[in-house]
């Protein structure tokens, strides 16, 4: 089965076709704008949108925002707001369909902007200090929520007044964990909401806090945005998720769904503390009745089956919606007539959008292939966008039927590039069960190519039909590999017994899977080279490249491994989220069954390690510290195995900035190349 869109819905357009095509190159990719982040106005006639464009000397990404008059047939994009030198990101729509709200570092300083939907009367609407991470206006217009950085209690958003000893150290205390998180030592400052009042004149003030006692980040962090908060349709009341701190924060996934009035004149009220699970995205319907959201069933599992909830707001009554779909629900958005909901959700190596009936809960799949998100039901169809490995994100219209192409943003910067061909197979994994890949043929290809056999992270991840901007498939293709990825056990898209059968497994059905999987698609495929191969993998995949050096280590040329774990007992005690490390390895501390961490251990292996590896670590990675590189470095060179060490002092957990992009594909691509040539 080929994994490619029809010509209709994603196949890139060009004014003409260039004489000679060429190889898609890490360049290429850099180069592309991004889109992200659409709002609709309510009659579907505009659609609105956040724009990166890569700026090379700076090392990093440069933001616009765009609109589209859906109205008009053949209508092109235009710049809504988009001055030099100044980023315009999260758009929001008024409910009347005429204003932008948005962001904006105009001056120096991030403050709320409004503009009018033709493009006029620019002005900002907030001037407090100290920076904030985003917003979401009332349905009413009548207020702004903001949420910031600032020390817990803070009662509004002006910055404490902190007088500093000359004469103290440089050093840091903390009494209790998180110390750090991610990528970003902790120096107390919490996530907090505070309201605004907005008025003719602006959003003026510090506004007030309405989080009362609470101690933890709303929304959470290190990801949470604008989908973890929600407003009430009257303006009255903050519905909102946080984890609540304490000396169990690094132990728990227990966040949970919280209403407060928006002026602050109560405390917040948990809506979720029966579920000691994760609850999230909280949304309210049109009419204001209900409010959706996830939850989790398990506590301390970051990867349960996430189920659509709705909670009728007035009886308190809770109905579990998705219950009998095996399936985890990654976004929620409510249609305009409040009967329906729709949402995205992994299936079977494809993310596509599903219609959810508000009353019985029956599900009805809308898209096909690709990678759907930004579902923004309008009243002339369904808008999102929608990427797959061979083309980045567009926008689409779903109505009835019938699925419109609205964007081709990056038509030119890809006309004459020869995209892959990708197509899916399967085969029987470990435990009998059906296990699916896919295989991304180098376009114009004629003989056998080399094999990069890449192993996604997670563990509980997918390699789907999405494009990447960091571990992107097409670009190995580009280079004249074929890439092989395969769905081992742990994947999602396949129910959640097949998700949860990695935990305390992390070096068995996987391993099974990965191995019958190459040879799956290398006897299947005969322009694979199978004896020249080198397999890469980042995070998990880090870690099973570490497995694989012990363990299946006459296989492969090379290996690349990105962050991967090399010491699961440095890595329990080191890693900063520690319910994730405990959880995979049976449910307890490391000094409380050590036996568990050491069944799947690469470190007790080293000694049948040879294979060539290049190793890549991030400082600022947290999550599997770079500590777990260095001594994976360590090991290869204190055996004599041909190795190379490559530490990005700036980058966390991802490659992020575009120059340490490119120099990471130089790195990876050199490596392999050096190993699979002959």
């Amino acid at each position: 089965m080929k994994m490619i869109l029809s010509a209709s819905v994603l196949a890139l357009t060009a004014a003409a076709s260039p004489a000679a095509a060429r190889q898609l190159t890490i360049d290429d990719v850099i180069a592309l704008s991004r889109v992200a982040a659409p709002v609709a106005s309510p009659d579907g006639r505009w659609l609105v949108w956040q724009q990166r464009e890569t700026d090379l000397a700076a090392n990093r990404g440069r933001f616009d925002l765009w609109r589209l008059d859906l109205s008009r047939k053949g209508a092109k994009p235009e710049k809504l707001a988009a001055e030099a030198d100044v980023n315009e990101t999260s758009p929001q729509m008024s409910s009347d369909g005429t204003t932008i709200y948005y962001q904006s570092d105009k001056g120096g300083d991030d403050a709320i902007w409004s503009i009018g939907l033709d493009g006029a009367n620019a002005r900002k609407l907030t001037g407090f200090q100290g920076g904030f991470g985003g917003f979401k206006v009332a349905p009413t217009g009548d207020k702004i929520l903001v949420w910031a950085d600032r020390k817990p209690g803070a009662p509004s958003l002006a910055p404490a007044m902190v007088k500093k000893d000359p004469s103290a150290g440089e050093g840091r205390t903390y009494d209790q964990l998180f110390v750090r998180h991610w990528d970003t030592w902790s120096n107390g400052d919490r996530s907090q909401l505070f309201v605004l009042p907005l008025g003719a004149d602006g959003a003026a003030g510090d506004g007030v806090a309405i989080v009362g006692a609470l101690i933890g980040d709303a929304p959470s962090k290190p990801f949470g945005g604008a989908e973890e908060v929600d407003w009430s349709r009257d303006g009255k009341t903050v519905y909102f998720a946080l984890r609540e701190a304490g000396r169990i924060e690094p132990l728990s996934t227990n966040l949970d769904i919280f209403a407060v009035p928006a002026d602050g004149s109560a405390a917040p009220v948990n809506l979720t503390a029966a579920n000691k699970g994760t609850d999230n995205l909280p949304t309210i319907s049109p009419d204001g009745r209900f409010l959706a959201y996830f939850a989790m069933a398990r506590a301390g599992f970051e990867a349960d089956r996430q189920v659509l909830m709705v909670r009728d707001l007035a009886s308190g009554q809770v109905r579990a919606l998705t219950q009998g779909w095996d399936r985890s629900v990654a976004s929620i958005a409510w249609g305009q007539n409040g009967k329906t909901l729709y949402v995205t959700a992994d299936d079977t190596q494809e993310t596509p959008a599903f219609a959810v009936d508000a009353a019985s809960g029956k599900v009805t799949r809308l898209t096909q292939q690709g990678h759907i998100s930004g579902l923004v039901p309008t009243a002339r169809g369904l808008v999102f966008a929608m990427n797959s490995l061979t083309a980045p994100d567009d926008f689409y219209r779903l109505s009835g039927k019938k699925t419109q192409r609205l964007t081709a943003v990056n038509a030119s910067k890809l006309a004459g590039i020869d995209m892959p061909v990708v197509t899916r197979f399967s085969f029987a994994g470990a435990n009998n069960d059906t296990v699916w890949g896919y295989a991304v043929k180098p376009a114009g290809s004629t003989g056998k190519v080399p094999v990069a056999y890449m192993v996604h992270g997670g563990p509980q991840g997918s390699s789907n039909n999405s494009w990447s901007y960091r571990w992107n498939p097409a670009v190995f293709a580009g280079a004249g590999y074929g890439l092989v990825a395969v769905d081992f056990h742990g994947s999602t898209g396949y129910g959640q017994a097949f998700t949860d059968s990695i935990s305390n497994n992390w070096g068995g059905w996987p391993l099974e899977d990965l191995q019958k999987g190459l040879k799956a698609a290398t006897d299947k495929f005969g322009w694979l080279d199978a004896d020249n191969a080198c397999a890469l993998g980042a995070s998990y995949g880090g870690y099973m490249m570490n497995w694989f050096e012990g363990q299946w280590p006459d296989r492969f040329k090379c290996i690349v491994q990105h962050d991967g774990v090399f010491d699961a007992r440095a890595m329990a005690y080191e890693t900063e989220e520690l319910w994730f490390d405990e959880w995979e390895h049976g449910g307890k501390a490391y000094y409380e069954d050590p036996a568990a961490f050491e069944k799947w251990n690469p470190v007790n292996h080293v000694d049948k390690w040879k294979t060539p590896m290049l190793v890549i670590t991030g400082e600022k990675d947290f999550r599997i510290p770079y500590t777990q590189g260095l001594a994976t470095f360590s090991a290869l060179q204190r055996k004599g195995i041909p190795s190379r060490l490559l530490v990005n002092p700036n980058e966390n957990h991802w490659v992020l900035k575009p120059n340490n992009s490119r120099q990471w594909y130089g790195e990876v691509l050199g490596w392999m190349d050096k190993y699979t040539s002959k």
